[in-house]
């Protein structure tokens, strides 16, 4: 690939420092997959110049106008402080038809959506747990369908945030409880699915019109109590000293029978398809003991940290990191927008 100006959009708290000497593992983690892909495409011999943005796309404008860009390596979560409205910023760069690494605004719309996605998943006859979405102000109440225990979550954060060991419920107080705590603590409506007990797998694809699929990846708890339910929260996820204590770790999936892991590529690839997903996600599924598959999420542009999930993955598949960031840079590139379409 010929060296490239890649313009790296983050969040302004994201942007990292030259080094990560002097730093905390805990505060390495804020930034850590920024720094990444910054010193990594640095490497590769790319001019990159990282942006921090937060909720003025007038500074994004002017870096387009001085830096003028071949690539928008896009890290961004949210914008105005909202995660959906990712989707905008990338949005405005098809309008000043600039080219850009991961998911397209629909994909972004779709996915980030928990309920629509849902929705779009069902029709589709792509197995999701049951669910039902509790507005903010709105009062709690379970519909008779619906059987304990059941699971409560954001209906649009990402990350697990405001899940936690108590986000699984088992009656209607706790059930408020949860709920309210979700409304408080996100600002957003709340979620309700039925739980699926079973293993916690992740999917990695790569790919706009033709899909790579990645080794699948399970979440263990080497750790765990025998008999708790294992779902990954933001402690799980983002907490050393907790990951440790519960002996979390994540690895390539073992022991699954042949024509489970054949449908389970399947169901991935279909479920990128119908939420118009393109650059790259991980799908998170359950798997019960008797190999049913369920679809809990589809998560575009997912942590490309080096040695997270996505990325070892990929390196079980023979890319590497390095050619990993080169392949998300390639796919941006090649995305046929519809302002390409339309020249």
């Amino acid at each position: 690939m010929k060296k490239l100006r890649a313009l790296v959009l983050m969040h302004e708290s994201l942007v990292p420092p030259a080094s990560m000497e002097g730093y905390t593992e805990t505060e390495i983690l804020e930034w850590k997959t920024e720094f990444d892909v910054v010193n990594t495409l640095k490497e590769l011999g790319h001019t990159v110049l990282p942006l921090g943005l937060c909720d003025d796309l007038g500074v994004l404008r002017r870096a387009n106008e001085e830096f003028k860009p071949h690539i928008h390596f896009n890290l961004l979560e949210e914008f105005h402080g909202v995660g959906v409205y990712d989707h905008h910023v990338v949005s405005y760069l098809e309008l000043m038809k600039q080219h850009y690494t991961g998911c397209n605004p629909r994909g972004l719309l779709l996915s980030h959506d928990k309920s629509l996605a849902k929705k779009v998943l069902s029709f589709h006859r792509i197995r999701t747990p049951g669910f039902f979405v509790v507005a903010r102000g709105k009062k709690v109440r379970k519909p008779v369908a619906f059987e304990y225990p059941l699971l409560v979550k954001s209906v649009s954060e990402d990350a697990s945030l405001g899940i936690t060991e108590s986000s699984v419920v088992y009656d209607d107080d706790q059930l408020t409880e949860r709920v309210l705590g979700i409304h408080q603590q996100t600002d957003t409506d709340a979620l309700v699915e039925t739980f699926i007990q079973g293993r916690e797998l992740y999917v990695g694809l790569i790919g706009n019109r033709r899909v790579q699929v990645l080794p699948i990846w399970e979440m263990v708890f080497k750790n765990a109590a025998p008999g708790s339910h294992l779902i990954a929260t933001a402690r799980v996820k983002w907490d050393p000293d907790h990951q440790k204590k519960l002996g979390v770790e994540t690895e390539q999936a073992q022991g699954l029978d042949p024509a489970v892991e054949r449908q389970i590529i399947s169901i991935c690839k279909r479920t990128y398809k119908a939420l118009s997903l393109s650059g790259y996600a991980r799908i998170d599924l359950r798997l019960q003991d008797d190999g049913t598959v369920y679809v809990i999420e589809a998560n575009p542009n997912p942590n490309l940290s080096f040695g997270e999930d996505f990325a070892e993955s990929a390196e079980k598949n023979g890319l590497s990191y390095e050619k990993l960031l080169t392949k998300i840079v390639s796919l941006g590139l090649n995305y046929q927008a519809q302002w390409r379409k339309n020249q």
